[in-house]
């Protein structure tokens, strides 16, 4: 059983744990757990962080390093796991378009247990297609996440039926609707200390009355929706009978309203404060259908990222250099570049963690041209306010994966090399100083993560069993020891990877 909650930083983990009661309570007092948990690379988003977590690598081994990257062909963004040829269940569209595995180039667990013992049945399941899809491998029995109005749903390859695909949970989503038709959505507060939070905040000249319930409250972005997939686990455990036969069986599950409160609020007002407590009974739930599971469950908990709080808070409470970055210095660096090559388009555009060089169509530039526009960017990008990183992406891969062994000491070089992907990864790849942001808008993300820093790649990795003992571990680890580790216990051998097999329990 794999647990990925979404944007869980170490550092939320940590605040929190004294308070909890349920199933993290359990988890931390029963558990395995190191609190120095780390995603090694450094661009810490969604999609590379899930695809680290079973495979037991990097991103850059992956070929994810985004969420989304520009092709350099077509000028069009592509989807971390677009999947043109494929469909999806529901018959309805999403904002993703279709998905699926194809564009993940490691194999995982799941694949590990399919090839080594046949029998054995993988599921997954999420509030994010891309949080099911990492966790369930390229040949799972279900992978399923929410849409609107529906319930889960799932990708459709080519000579498949999408009734068949959906059959897993065709009655898990007639009762889902039924509750969504029949049982107001409710988000309130449940604890007096989360109510003291409350408070109001200005950001790019709008103000955010930080309170719960939030002023745009919907299911994807609030604490029911990490409860429905959780439900929805009880129900594939149930009908699916797992870890109840004669092999095993492996359940991943990502959880995502965290990272959507996380966006929407930040981590330190009420809204956060809510959903760890209502996370935290949510899991006592699921955890107590564990402790009856025939077969037992080893369980993995861990997080695809961290995050950091929104900047104008983080000023007032300490941190004065935390602000939101101008972008107007890379206006005129465009400028320059524009009048140097005789371009009648901006060069430089931005691309997820970097900048692309590319025409007015987002299509690559010819060489030799646009490698001298990387080489005459350069040194001007270096110069500019709150920038600590450039190097062109070409260059960067030249360079060996580093050995991430010690992953708290590793470079900020060596930290971006671990994300890079020819192709898919950015021209100029670029880092912002600490709590150092752009953008921001009241209704939509005032927040984020995907940075090299600590607070964003610093995460918690705890294993439980029922019944084992209780310990604690300060040395850091890695989330892709987490594969290697798992396929140990269950007795799988896995394809050479970076991570290595941690000793659990006696």
């Amino acid at each position: 059983m794999t647990i990925v909650v979404d944007q869980f930083s170490a550092n939320l983990f940590n605040q929190y744990r004294s308070r909890w009661t349920g199933g993290l309570r359990r988890l931390s007092d029963e558990g395995l757990v190191s609190s120095n948990g780390y995603q090694t690379h450094g661009l810490t988003e969604t999609c590379p962080g899930h695809s680290t977590v079973l495979t037991g690598v990097h991103p850059a081994q992956t070929g994810i390093p985004s969420n989304d990257w520009i092709d350099p062909t077509t000028g069009e963004e592509v989807y971390c796991l677009a999947a043109p040829s494929n469909t999806l269940a529901h018959g309805g569209n999403s904002d993703n378009g279709p998905v699926g595995p194809d564009n993940i180039r490691a194999s995982s667990l799941g694949d590990w247990l399919k090839d080594q013992r046949p029998g054995s049945r993988v599921f997954a399941v999420s509030g994010k297609d891309r949080g099911a899809i990492n966790l369930a491998g390229h040949r799972p029995d279900g992978a399923y996440w929410f849409t609107d109005d529906f319930g889960l749903t799932t990708y459709v390859e080519p000579g498949q039926s999408a009734p068949a695909r959906l059959a897993a949970v065709d009655a898990f989503n007639a009762e889902f609707r039924r509750r969504q038709a029949t049982t107001p959505h409710a988000w309130t507060y449940s604890q007096p200390r989360c109510h003291a939070l409350e408070a109001r905040w200005e950001i790019n000249g709008r103000t955010l009355h930080s309170k719960v319930p939030p002023a745009k409250d919907d299911f994807d972005s609030s604490p029911e929706l990490d409860e429905e997939t959780l439900k929805a686990a009880i129900y594939l455990i149930d009908t699916q009978n797992l870890g109840q036969g004669q092999t095993t069986d492996l359940l991943g599950v990502s959880l995502s309203a965290t990272d959507r409160i996380g966006h929407a609020y930040g981590t330190q007002g009420p809204e956060m404060c809510e959903q760890m407590h209502r996370l935290d009974q949510a899991l006592g739930q699921f955890l107590s259908r564990l402790d009856t599971i025939s077969g037992g469950a080893v369980v993995v908990l861990t997080a695809d990222h961290g995050g950091s709080d929104f900047v104008e808070r983080l000023a007032q409470r300490g941190s004065p250099h935390a602000h939101r970055i101008d972008s107007a210095p890379l206006a005129a660096v465009n400028a320059s570049l524009r009048q140097r090559f005789g371009l009648d388009a901006s060069p430089l555009q931005s691309g997820s963690s970097g900048l692309i060089v590319a025409d007015k169509a987002h299509k690559t530039l010819p060489e030799p041209l646009r490698s001298q526009i990387i080489e005459a960017a350069l040194p001007m990008l270096q110069t500019l306010p709150d920038i600590v990183f450039v190097e062109a992406r070409d260059r960067l891969l030249a360079d060996p994966l580093p050995d991430s062994e010690q992953p708290e000491i590793l470079t900020l070089r060596e930290r971006m090399r671990l994300s890079a992907v020819a192709e898919r990864s950015p021209d100029i790849i670029m880092v912002r100083a600490a709590n150092v942001t752009g953008g921001g808008r009241v209704g939509g993300n005032i927040a984020g993560h995907g940075t090299p820093w600590d607070y964003d790649r610093r995460v918690p990795i705890l294993f439980w069993k029922p019944g084992a003992s209780a310990q604690e571990r300060f040395l850091p680890i890695r989330t892709i020891d987490i594969a290697p580790t798992l396929a140990t216990v269950i007795g799988v051998q896995p394809p050479p990877v970076s991570g290595r097999a941690l000793p659990l329990w006696d």
